[in-house]
């Protein structure tokens, strides 16, 4: 599932950004590991100009902080 702020339709249709953190991807899984591995398949099928993603998010080395 994809959650979106900071956007807005153009006259033709197409789905634009303001800028900012715009995109909230979430998938689930049978554990962790599956959940953030479809997340990040899911976020594999988005692309705009200037996009940048974390790549640490539910990684191994990040839990319990």
């Amino acid at each position: 599932m994809i959650f979106h702020a900071g956007t807005t339709r153009d006259g033709d249709g197409t789905l634009r950004t303001s800028g900012g953190r715009v995109l909230a991807v979430t998938a689930t899984g049978t554990d962790l590991a599956a959940a953030r591995a479809r997340a990040y398949d899911l976020l594999r099928q988005v692309r705009f100009d200037g996009m940048r993603y974390r790549r640490d998010i539910a990684a191994p080395e990040s839990a319990g902080q």
